[in-house]
């Protein structure tokens, strides 16, 4: 059974901290919840 992980907020932190948490453990599902239109990344 895998964990999820349910990250609020788009911003700069979120996709950072989901990022992290997902090369920690592979099998990790993760979620990110923005209000907005547009979610922060880097290729």
């Amino acid at each position: 059974m895998s964990q999820n992980l349910i990250v609020v907020g788009g911003g700069a932190g979120g996709p950072s901290a989901a990022a992290e948490a997902k090369r920690a453990d592979p099998k990790l599902v993760v979620t990110i919840i923005e209000e907005g239109e547009h979610v922060s990344y880097a290729a």
